[in-house]
C-alpha cells in the first residue's frame, strides 16, 4: 500500500496532465500549443512512472482528477473568459508548475516516502523541475 504522500503526488501529477491539456486547448499560438503538447507528453510519462509504482504496490492507478484540481480548473476557466488565450494558458501553466514543484520538493525533504517511492519521486522530480522552468519561460514570453 502506497503512502498518502506518494498517492497525493500522483493525484497532483494527474491534475497537471489535465492542466496542460486544457492550456494547449486554450492557447491561440500554434507555437505555444506545440510547446504545451510536448510538455504534456513529458508529464504523461511522469504520471505513467508514478502509476507503475502504485501498481507495483497493489494500489489503484490514478485515472481521474482530484477535487482540488477540478476546482482550480473551474476557476481557471472562469478567469480565462477575461484574458487572451496565450496569456491565460501561460499564467495557468506557470502557477501549476510552481505548485507541483513545491509539492514534490516538500515530499522529498520529508520522511513520509517509502524507499522505492522516494526513488521514483526523485527520478520524476527532474521532469517536474523542467516543467517549472518551462512555466517561468512561457509566462515571461506571453505576459
Amino acid at each position: 500500500m502506497s503512502s498518502s504522500t506518494f498517492k497525493s503526488l500522483t493525484d497532483t501529477t494527474f491534475d497537471s496532465v489535465e492542466g496542460y491539456r486544457k492550456a494547449a486547448e486554450k492557447a491561440d499560438s500554434p507555437q505555444l500549443q506545440q510547446a504545451l503538447n510536448q510538455r504534456l507528453q513529458q508529464r504523461e510519462e511522469t504520471l505513467r512512472q508514478m502509476n507503475a509504482e502504485l501498481e507495483r504496490q497493489g494500489d489503484d492507478l490514478v485515472t481521474k482528477g482530484t477535487m482540488t484540481g477540478e476546482a482550480h480548473q473551474m476557476f481557471a476557466s472562469i478567469s480565462d473568459m477575461f484574458e487572451s488565450g496565450d496569456e491565460a494558458a501561460a499564467e495557468r501553466v506557470e502557477e501549476g508548475e510552481d505548485y507541483i514543484k513545491n509539492k514534490f520538493q516538500e515530499a522529498i525533504e520529508s520522511n513520509q516516502l517509502e524507499a522505492q517511492e522516494r526513488a521514483v519521486v526523485e527520478q520524476c522530480y527532474n521532469e517536474i523541475c523542467e516543467g517549472e522552468q518551462f512555466g517561468d519561460m512561457i509566462e515571461k514570453q506571453y505576459d
